[in-house]
């Protein structure tokens, strides 16, 4: 089983737009609402591909309900654990070729809330093969909280990927998690200088605290640095479509080739198709197989 983690969980709602104006009025052509946070993408995916997959977190209000109610439908098996302030909304506006997100703040979790989750991470990673973490963490949760979770989750005998940013993301690193995905950016701000392409970030990979490391770099693809080599994976052509969930896709494709492995240039001509598939998906953590199948054909993966 996979357990995914998010402690900042969201209600998603798509608003699709022929174009975004700034300080225009806009029709709105399609709106989709869906239980949202990056964990839970990364969740919805799994189960896309047939993985058991639990999906856990902090959820509270009525937006909580609505997520938890909302996972449901979909058929994704949660153990989200309630708190007493509502949870975020996160809108995006979607183009045919772009995507611009608002995010709201996150509840306040309590102390007392915080350490109910402890609790309920501990029954439920018993059973894990895998743990997916990702995403920020809400006001209330302490900074380290991914370190706490990394070494649960190692004491329980399940392997971790981690999906964050800024101090969750160093200080989640401080706990030496298998995997590590982090984003262009995410990767600048931890080694303190921009890395724009995948062919300038190597010695950057070596310098984190984890035994795997896959960086994405959006359209020149992934770089990933494992113990069996490195590798470059990527697409000779970009896809349009929103891009919102597709680091979440990614995540899921990894976690997934931790619990059926096969070589990495395989594992990472995976992540860069779902990926892909996802950018063409109309909301975040879903994804047409066919699309998966038919990009997988075309990655290309080198040694870096």
């Amino acid at each position: 089983m996979i357990l995914t983690v998010t402690l900042n969980a969201a209600l998603d709602v798509t608003y699709r737009v022929p174009a975004l104006v700034p300080g225009a009025t806009h029709r709105v052509t399609e709106v989709a609402e869906r239980a949202g946070g990056k964990g839970v993408n990364v969740a919805r995916v799994l189960r896309t591909l047939g993985d058991p997959v639990i999906a856990t977190g902090l959820a509270g209000g009525a937006g909580g309900a609505r997520i938890r109610s909302l996972l449901a439908d979909e058929g994704v098996r949660e153990a989200f654990v309630p708190i007493a302030a509502e949870s975020r909304r996160t809108v995006v506006v979607a183009e045919p070729d772009a995507a611009t997100g608002l995010w709201e703040p996150g509840p306040i979790v309590t102390p007392n809330e915080w350490t109910a989750f402890l609790s309920r991470f501990a029954d439920l990673v018993r059973g894990a093969e895998v743990v997916a973490l990702s995403g920020s963490l809400p006001p209330g949760v302490p900074v380290d909280a991914y370190c706490a979770l990394i070494e649960a989750a190692r004491g329980a005998g399940a392997w971790t990927v981690l999906d964050s940013s800024g101090d969750a993301l160093r200080h989640g690193l401080s706990a030496s998690p298998d995997l590590v995905k982090p984003n262009a950016e995410e990767l600048a701000g931890l080694v303190g200088h921009a890395l724009p392409r995948p062919a300038a970030a190597l010695d950057a990979l070596r310098a984190l605290a984890a035994r795997t490391v896959v960086a994405s770099f959006g359209p020149e693809g992934l770089l990933a640095l494992t113990k069996q080599g490195s590798w470059h994976a990527f697409l000779p052509h970009p896809v349009a479509g929103n891009p919102t969930g597709a680091g979440d896709a990614c995540v899921a494709a990894l976690a997934h080739g931790m619990i059926h492995p096969r070589p990495w240039p395989e594992r990472l001509a995976d992540a860069v198709a779902l990926s892909a598939a996802a950018v063409r998906a109309p909301v975040a953590g879903s994804l047409d197989l066919s699309d998966y199948r038919r990009l997988r054909r075309a990655v290309i993966v080198k040694e870096a």
